[in-house]
């Protein structure tokens, strides 16, 4: 796709656009006459690069797909003054020399037919089958006229949907960048720079993701010469002052070479230079440049243990940088790199780093996706048929942890703005991690993700409920940060009445839960502000159960304050932010369901109802007379904690302190490091409920304290 198409004197493209007639088009001569069992000379160079890789293709359809390309582009020209043929040329000649098969290089030939010209989906179909259409309609923009200033971020949208369910979508997006990007000298500066902006922002890292480090580096390198010129021409002129020097790499080449010659290991030793941002890296982490810094060597052999065999004689036979060790082969990274990377000393005392990979991980590693051939066509099945494994990540290598979560998020993100913004950011976490489940499953995360995000990677919404974690076998909370291979079991709240503190937003990485937590607080606006400042490591704490302010439960040897609403037959329950008891003046507040939300009138949370436009309900408190200023105030209250050493003295203290004397009290065994504590307590004064239930959850270790449901047994 390219806006440099320019058709001068061309009607614009209206909906009803006739029908053309393909068989004319295929009729048309091109380059002088061509038989049926020759491809055009146009397309010779991107054969021989198609055959390198594929020796047995069928070229047949490569050659319908030139004629039907050049024929409806013809009289189409690009801002370079060039025919517009050479740019769907100039894609397909990239997958092809990355290996791309046959029908990605098809549909890279048609792939700006039906954007800019008068080619239908319905004829490519026709013409080319179901996946050459799906293809192209995948890299089609959506149309400014329909979009407007949405046309992009929704074009976007629709490209990574699309790249969900067959990657080579994306593959073909990311050839058509480069090239545009090669050519983009005839724009305006300010066009250029907006282009540069989003390649640098959006498709250069999610060439990384996808692995295609030979797209990737060259993205990178046109980005950085139009965002940071003078920047870019420093580093130019500072590689190739070292051009001309002696380079240290070649002696220490030559050094591995003779190592593992001796050493009987068949293997490539090549020197492998820094592209120019690699360098400026290098030179921003260093400072001072060395020879060795603007290239790596790369050993290439047949299979893996010969790896680790060539590990073993460069780790004896020169001294190695421990530091710079990396097995990316027994822990793959996310977008299906494999190699060993090392350092070692010279004999110069030159310091070389080493790569040390197959040749098929070399492949992958320069065309990541698009090296994996066509995994949509295995023995007549595609991967729609595959099944879906336990944990939610797909068996096709090719829809990894990172994209199955963006097109997760991306549906909860309806607003384009709100899309856009979330994707760039997402992307920015240019690493990943990889977590384990208890289950046996795991899970991919950002690096720097915490136990928030796990919770809802795993769970969704559920992780609402979220109360605590264990990582590695040791209790957490949710704020902590997890590290590449930890463990993490998540805890879940039994009643399932929690919801997130506004603070998790502080500690969650992943779109799809600070998308789901900004969601629930926006439906639950009394959560925004708990009764004791809601800690960020736990869930917003729940005072008394819907049933027991129904029913009257939670008081031993008399009844609790009910209370009455003006809304018949309702389910009434009592707001966890504002803890109302009698004698408080009280008002409610329908909620989801139907049921009734019942403050203190004072609650901050009334005045936001009130703004969102919620219609109040009556509320009084039942048998006010009896509770207001009673002096044997009983109530049965169930604190959740995990254990720890002194817990119950400490949690005894805070109850002393609160001047509540101890009627009875239970404690049940541990449950997966969780404590329940019962107690039935005698207050002073109604009054002092809320302060007392403050003192307990304040206890260290304590995360929710609510009413029982039952009362307590009274010894």
């Amino acid at each position: 796709m390219s806006a440099e198409a320019t058709n001068p004197g061309a009607p614009l493209r209206k909906r009803g656009r006739p029908r053309i007639d393909l068989r004319r088009l295929g009729r048309v001569a091109l380059l002088g006459p061509v038989s049926r069992d020759r491809l055009p000379d146009a397309i010779g160079h991107v054969a021989e690069a198609h055959r390198a890789h594929h020796p047995d293709a069928d070229l047949t359809i490569l050659r319908r797909a030139y004629v039907l390309a050049e024929s409806s582009h013809r009289g189409q020209m690009r801002k370079s003054g060039e025919p517009y043929i050479t740019h769907p040329l100039a894609v397909t000649l990239i997958l092809a020399e990355l290996g791309a098969e046959t029908t990605t290089l098809t549909a890279s030939l048609l792939h700006d037919t039906v954007e800019d010209t008068d080619v239908t989906l319905d004829q490519v179909r026709e013409e080319f089958g179901d996946e050459v259409c799906y293809l192209v309609d995948g890299v089609t923009k959506l149309e400014k006229v329909d979009y407007g200033a949405a046309a992009e971020p929704e074009t976007f949208r629709k490209m990574l949907v699309a790249t969900g369910n067959d990657v080579r979508v994306m593959s073909i997006k990311l050839a058509d960048r480069l090239h545009n990007m090669r050519t983009l000298g005839v724009m305006r500066p300010e066009k250029q720079a907006r282009i540069a902006k989003v390649t640098h922002e959006v498709l250069i890292p999610l060439a990384e993701r996808l692995g295609v480090q030979a797209l990737k580096t060259e993205l990178e390198d046109l980005v950085f010469a139009i965002l940071q010129p003078r920047e870019y021409e420093r580093t130019q002129a500072l590689i190739a002052a070292w051009a001309d020097a002696q380079d240290p790499l070649t002696d220490i080449a030559d050094s591995v070479r003779t190592t593992l010659r001796e050493a009987g290991i068949s293997a490539e030793v090549l020197i492998r230079p820094r592209h120019v941002v690699s360098v400026h890296r290098v030179r921003a982490k260093r400072g001072e440049m060395r020879g060795t810094d603007f290239g790596r060597l790369l050993v290439l052999v047949g299979d893996d243990a010969d790896c680790y065999a060539v590990l073993g004689e460069l780790h004896t036979c020169f001294t190695p940088v421990i530091s710079e060790f990396k097995d990316f082969i027994a822990a793959p990274k996310f977008n299906l790199y494999q190699s060993l990377h090392t350092a070692v000393v010279g004999p110069e005392g030159a310091v070389a780093e080493v790569l040390i990979r197959t040749h098929r991980m070399h492949k992958v590693a320069e065309a990541g996706v698009v090296a994996l051939g066509n995994p949509y066509t295995q023995d007549g099945s595609t991967a729609a048929h595959q099944t879906e494994p336990a944990d939610g990540e797909r068996a096709d290598p090719t829809r990894p942890g990172w994209l199955s979560r963006l097109l997760d998020w991306q549906e909860s993100a309806t607003d384009s703005d709100t899309f856009w913004t979330t994707l760039r950011a997402d992307l920015a976490q240019d690493r990943e991690i990889t977590v384990f489940r208890t289950d046996g499953g795991t899970l991919g995360l950002p690096a720097g993700a915490s136990c928030v995000d796990a919770a809802y990677a795993q769970y969704g919404e559920e992780a609402h409920g979220c109360i605590g974690a264990r990582v590695n076998g040791r209790l957490a909370t949710l704020s902590t940060a997890l590290n590449d291979g930890d463990t993490v079991q998540l805890l879940l709240a039994q009643d399932g009445s929690s919801g997130p503190s506004p603070e998790w937003l502080d500690h969650a990485r992943t779109p799809a839960a600070r998308i789901a937590i900004t969601a629930w607080l926006d439906t639950h606006p009394e959560a925004a502000q708990g009764p004791h400042g809601s800690r960020p490591d736990t869930p917003r704490p729940q005072t008394q159960p819907a049933d027991e302010a129904a029913n009257g439960r939670g008081r031993a040897g008399g009844r609790a304050p009910s209370v009455a609403v003006d809304t018949p037959g309702a389910q009434v329950r009592l707001a966890g932010c504002c803890t109302p008891v009698p004698p408080d003046a009280i008002i409610g507040f329908t909620v989801r369901g139907g049921a009734v939300t019942v403050h203190r009138e004072e609650c901050p949370a009334v005045g936001r109802m009130r703004t969102l436009g919620r219609a109040a309900v009556g509320a009084r408190w039942n048998d006010q007379g009896e509770w207001s200023g009673a002096s044997d105030y009983r109530v049965t209250l169930v604190a959740e904690s995990f254990g720890r050493p002194r817990l119950l003295a400490d949690l005894t203290e805070a109850i002393a302190t609160a001047e509540a004397a101890i009627v009875a009290a239970t404690v049940e065994p541990p449950s997966e490091q969780r404590v329940r504590h019962t107690y039935t307590l005698q207050l002073p004064d109604a009054a002092g409920l809320p302060g007392l239930m403050r003192a307990m959850r304040d206890v260290p270790g304590v995360y929710d304290v609510s009413r029982a449901q039952q009362p307590a047994a009274t010894g």
